[in-house]
This record gives C-alpha cells, structure tokens and sequence, in this order.
C-alpha cells in the first residue's frame, strides 16, 4: 500500500458509514450502484460482486456544502444539478442496456467567475468493502502515459473482485485544455488507490465564467473475472477496450483523395533533391529531406521500396526510383560479417558519432531484423539479389541471436557482440519485441527454403517473449510483426500459446492507442483519433511506424481467415484502419498550415510545400515537425492506395472502401466482397468516378447471414457516389 492523500483519507473515513443517504440505487447485474451527496462532493460507489468498491469523486467543491437542486431521471441512468460556492454542477451517470458491466459518468461547471484551479484530487479511489476501514488491494497494470488514451487498468486481487478498465474521454475535455492553455498529458494515472483523472493545475488562464464546461467523461468497464496471469490479462484488456470503444463518441472521418497524394508524393520524391544522396556510383534515399550528413541507411532503402512496389503491382505504371533503390541494395553487405548492415559501408566511417548508434560497427537491435525481413518478402516475391542477400546474411542473424539468447540489447557491436547499450532505461530490458521480429525473419526464411531449423528457431525465439507483459511492446511496427509472426506460428503448430502471444503484441499496441481527438492548439488543423505511438515513451505519433502498423493489421486480419479469433481484435484493428486513412494525410505538409511547422528541425530540413511526410505529430500546444521530414516515411501513401481503392477491370470508376476486405471478384457487371470487422460499426465505401464518364446506376446489398439489405448511395459534389455500410457483412454491387 501507498501513502494516501487527506482526499483518500476522507474517502476511507466517510465509506466506513454503511448508513449514508442515497439519492440513487440500481443493481447491475452482480454490480451494485449508488450516487451520495456528502458535504463538499457527489459521489458514485460501484460495489463488485466480492465487494471492493469503486468510489468516484464525480463532483467537487473544496471547503464547500454542495447541494442537489434538481434530479432528473435519464432511463437507466440519472441527471443531477448540483449548486456550491464556485458555480453550478451538472453530473450524468449513464449505464447502457446491455448484459456488460459499463459505466459512464460526465461532469460539467458553469463558474460564477473566472477560476483558476491550482489542483484537483484523483477522482477514482478503490476503497475496500462497504463498512470496511481498510482499502482493497490491487494491481495498475499500465496508466496514460504522455497524450495517450486517458486509461487505467487495474484489478482488484484482495478481495478478488475483478478488473476494471478505466477511460476518460479526453476529446470532451477540449474546452477546458483550450481555455486554460493545459495539456491533457499525463493527466490520468495515480497511485493505487487513488487513481483516475486530476485536472492539469490552471496557472494563470482560468476556466471562463458562466460558460458551461466539461470536467470529466469518464466510462468505467468491468469483468468479475481476475486474469491469472499476463495473457489473460491482455486479452481481458482488448475485450474491455472493444466494449468500451462502442459507447466512447467518435469523430466522424472525411475522405481524402489519396490518388492524388500518391501521385504528388511520388512526384516529390523522384525529383526532389533533398530527398537523395550519391555514393560509390549510386544514388540513395536519404532518411530525412536534406540530410546529406547521415550516410545511406538499408532500412531506409527498403521501407520506401516494398510500399512502392505494393503500389507498382496496383498500378501497373513505371516508376524509375524503383530500379534505382534496388540497384544500391547489395552496397549494403559486408563481407567481413558475412551480413547485410544499417550503414552504407563505404560511407560508414562519415559517421560523427554524436549519439552511440551512430558509430561504425554499432547496430541497432531491430535494424538488423528490420530489413532481413523486407528482403525476404523480396525474395518470396522472385527477387533473386534479395534471396541471396537474404540468406547470406542469416547465419551472422542466428548467431546473434543465439548468442544473446533472443534477449536483446539496444545497441551492441557487430563485429564483437560487445554490448554497447543493455537497456532502454534502467531495469526496463532490451528491445524486447526484437524476439518477435526475428521470429517473424525465421518464418521467412522456413518458406523460402523449407529448412525446419529456421522453423525450429522460430519456435524457440517466440517463446521468450512469455513473461513480458505488456512491456513486450519497445517499438510499434515491431511489436505488429511479432503478433503476426505469433498467429502465422499458431496456424503452423496449432499451439495455443502462440494465438495468446499475438494478442499480447496486438494488446501492448493498444496500450500506446490516442483514443481521443485533440482539438486544442494547433490540434484543431488535424485528426488525432486513434493514433499509435511509435515507442513506449515518445512525445508524438510517426508516419513511418504507424504505416507499417497499418499494413500489419491488414495482412493480420487476412491472416486470421480460418481462425476464431477475439471479435475485440477484428473490432479495433478495423476501427484503426479506418482512422488512420483518415488521419495519414495530415502528415503531408502541404495539408497543415505553415505557422504550426516547427522552425528547429533536427534532421535535414522541413520543406511545406514537399509532399513527403513529416515523422512527428505532437501535442496540440507544440509544433510539429521538429524531428524532419522524413523520407523512410514515403510508404504512407504507397501502402494505403493499394489496400483501398479496388481497379475495375474494363470500367471507368474505382471502389474505394476504408475498411479493411477480401474476396474482392468481378463477375460482369457485379462486384462482391467481404467486409472485416464488426456489424455494429460503419466505414464508408465510395464509387470513385475516374474521367468525364458518367456513371452508371448502381444497386448495393448488404448481406449477414440470411439477413440482406439494400443500401442507398449519396452523390457527392466531386461527382463520386457514397455508402454508408457496416462491417463484417458481404456486399454486392450492380450497375
């Protein structure tokens, strides 16, 4: 146990009365629920089935006697209007009809005058059973951390009375960050058992007087169940995320005209010279626009090269860069090693050694990996230079990787295996989704040659990544390989501890989620919803990773065909999908005003009229950009148009479709297809019209079951026309 604040210590003392006055009761299933007003505060108590009690400070007046003046039933939830000494109160409780266990509590003031709030107690405290002194004990197996989704998930283990999933929805909380020039960062967490969301301190802009603002939207889910052990525990988070992500509000999504991006962007990057540089007879991307002083990276080389060739197979057009990246890869083997290496050879020793990787000679863990297995998908796909760079390169990859005993560093010695950097912060490990990348490399290396010692060795790398946790994740599009890696090495062994590790990866993704809209600052000129963060600790969202996640939850959900996989998993990866075709497109700096550019950058330059992504997108009261533009993160556009625009053969309009499908078949003038995900959430799907054509009538079905329906399109002012359609159905066009 912790220490305790004077607000817990209240809490302890004011829950002991087992006689307080009630103003609302209701029994959800095993789950009792009472609203209190008790001096300075309204609470809501949450009794679990084996009885720790939730307690929420919903509303608050410090050396206050709020009073009720209005109670207004709302169904299966209550309104209250509250008066105290600093304004009105308005708090909502709201419990869906349904069999889950979810709750949702929103809290809203109209001050008397300007207030400044210099601090705000944690509004959840988990106090132990009802007329009990003592706190329950429990478990917070991960909080907010920087702008992440506003979450705590816990369990409740003394007594054992379940786990609880805790979100605050922070797009509601805008105003409050606008107005006052807070961040909603960091804003939820604590310590047990004080827990939940403290408002950020308002130092010097108030909240307005005698307008209506939001203090908190919580929603609370639980299951009676105790996970008993971290594979439990993450798929018992992914379940409660789901259920909780279908009562959370949600922006709407425009569509973006990614023909046009792709177009623009390859346009850039063919002839911008501040994308390339020349070595040793061959011209090579650089990492960012303008970074001439970093040498040649392969990673950087192959993360553009296999989006674009996604992108050359859809579209069937020419494109010269493609021969021109390829041709410099095999610059990238040393023979010394007997490996491919994340720096140019020849260039290595440019280096300025300003930072421990770059140095010669000093990898990376996962840039090893990384690019292994772009060659690989290479070399699958018929590329004779990749299969051998490929293969070549895996005996030094095995002897790494046995020698570490699938327990990576951050950084170590290529030539020695000296370790040059053990962890990423004190007693946090390695990289440790680096086990689940390799194994994903050794999966590869077992199609291209059906040797089962690399299927061996994969099996033996994947089962380090038990007793990881949630901690598994260091890295967002590596951690995405892995849960692929751990659901392709189920469908081979039928193992089920595999399908429990990929929803362990999958599950450590969802932890680093940005499940609100941050609409303050200069927020307001892009989406945030549904963000990834590309590391556990990093201030921003990336192009680079989060189009690599994107791919990944594609080929997963492909993948999963066959497999009863978590409906939570198909829900939220679908969902995912879905935003970040949205979103993607405000990492071009063309689409963002000039003025929100960071004016530092740290590699290369930023050019705002470039149509090559940014890497970072920060928090609405920061400029982004500051990290530079980078050009490893051209695949967005590359990976994006083949997954989503559907080509009809012989007609003059395209499908477009922003969920994820499969089984798209043309039959003469039909088009059928499956959509992911789940019937209860919508995406759009839209006949692109290509030239002056006009386009035909068309009739949908949608189709679930024996159940069909038919739905009707909208024309669009750009002459498209737009449906509205759920997932997990089939459709069938008709012109």
């Amino acid at each position: 146990m912790n220490g305790i604040s004077p607000w817990a210590a209240a809490v302890k003392e004011i829950f002991n009365d087992q006689d307080l006055p009630v103003i609302f009761k209701k029994e959800c299933g095993d789950y009792i629920v009472k609203v209190h007003c008790i001096y300075n505060a309204l609470w809501i108590t949450i009794t679990c089935p084996k009885g720790s009690q939730v307690v929420l400070r919903a509303a608050y007046s410090p050396n206050d006697h709020m009073q009720v003046t209005k109670i207004i039933n709302r169904g299966q939830g209550i309104e209250l209007r509250l008066k105290a000494t600093v304004g009105d109160f308005k708090v909502t409780l709201a419990i869906p009809q349904n069999d889950k266990a979810l709750f949702r509590y929103t809290t809203t003031l109209t001050p008397v005058e300007p207030l400044l709030i210099p601090f705000w107690p944690r509004d959840m405290v988990i106090a132990g059973r009802d007329g009990k002194s003592e706190f329950a004990e429990g478990k917070v197996h991960f909080s907010q951390a920087g702008t992440r989704s506003g979450v705590v998930y816990l369990s409740m283990d003394k007594p054992a009375s379940g786990t609880l999933l805790y979100m605050q929805n922070l797009t509601a909380l805008n105003d409050y960050f606008q107005a006052t020039e807070t961040s909603a960062s960091g804003i939820v967490g604590g310590q047990w058992p004080e827990l939940g969301l403290a408002l950020p301190p308002t130092k010097e802009k108030p909240v307005p007087a005698r307008k209506e603002t939001v203090l908190s939207d919580a929603f609370l889910a639980f299951d009676p169940e105790n996970p008993k052990d971290e594979l439990e525990s993450a798929k018992l988070f992914m379940n409660l995320l789901a259920d909780l992500y279908l009562h959370l509000p949600r922006p709407d999504t425009q569509y973006h005209d990614w023909l046009k991006i792709v177009d623009n962007g390859l346009n850039d990057l063919e002839n911008s010279h501040g994308c390339w540089s020349h070595a040793d007879g061959h011209d090579y991307l650089n990492a960012y626009v303008c970074d001439y002083e970093t040498p040649p990276e392969l990673m950087v080389q192959l993360a553009v090269l296999l989006p674009m060739l996604d992108y050359h197979r859809w579209s069937k057009q020419d494109i010269p860069c493609i021969n021109t990246i390829r041709s410099g890869i095999g610059s990238f083997y040393d023979p010394k090693i007997k490996t491919v290496v994340r720096w140019l050879p020849s260039k290595a020793e440019d280096l300025d050694g300003s930072e421990e990787q770059l140095k010669p000679n000093v990898m990376d863990a996962w840039y090893l990996h990384h690019p292994l297995l772009n060659l690989s998908r290479m070399a699958i796909q018929g590329d004779e230079g990749a299969k051998k760079l490929f293969l070549d390169s895996l005996p030094f990859t095995m002897k790494v990787a046995r020698h570490f005993k699938y327990e990576w560093p951050v950084f170590y010695n290529m030539e020695t295996l000296e370790v040059i950097k053990p962890e990423t912060q004190p007693g946090k490990g390695g990289e440790k989704d680096v086990a689940g990348l390799y194994t994903h490399v050794m999966l590869q290396a077992w199609d291209l040659t059906k040797e089962k010692k690399y299927l061996d060795e994969a099996k033996k790398a994947a089962k380090t990544l038990q007793g990881k946790g949630f901690a598994v994740f260091y890295q967002a599009n590596n951690t995405a390989f892995s849960a692929k890696a751990m659901l392709r090495l189920y469908k081979e062994t039928k193992q089920k501890i595999y399908l429990d590790l990929s929803y362990l990866c999958l599950a450590s993704i969802m932890k680093n989620y940005h499940l609100w809209e941050c609409n303050y600052g200069y927020a307001k000129n892009y989406g945030t919803f549904f963000g990834i963060f590309p590391l556990n600790d990093a201030p921003y969202t990336a192009a680079y990773e989060e189009q690599e996640v994107f791919a990944s939850a594609h080929e997963y959900l492909t993948m999963a065909e066959g497999v009863d996989i978590l409906p939570a998993v198909s829900l939220l990866l679908t969902e995912f999908v879905r935003y970040i075709v949205q979103r993607a497109a405000y990492y071009y700096p063309p689409n963002l005003p000039k003025e929100m550019l960071s004016e530092k950058v740290k590699m290369g330059e930023v050019d705002p009229n470039l149509w090559i992504a940014i890497e970072d997108i920060h928090d609405g009261w920061e400029k982004s950009g500051e990290v530079g533009q980078e050009v490893y993160g051209a695949g967005v556009a590359f990976g994006i148009v083949p997954r989503h625009y559907y080509q009809v053969s012989g007609e003059h309009f395209m499908i477009y479709i922003d969920y994820p499908i499969d089984h798209f078949t043309k039959k003469g003038n039909s088009i059928s297809f499956n959509i992911k995900g789940d019937n209860r959430l919508t995406c759009r799907l839209m006949v692109i019209k290509q030239d002056q054509h006009k386009l035909p009538k068309f009739s949908l079905t949608g189709k679930r079951g024996n159940k069909k329906e038919d739905i009707t399109g909208t024309p669009r002012k750009d002459g498209h026309l737009e449906f509205t359609v759920s997932g997990g159905q089939d459709i069938i066009i008709k012109w």
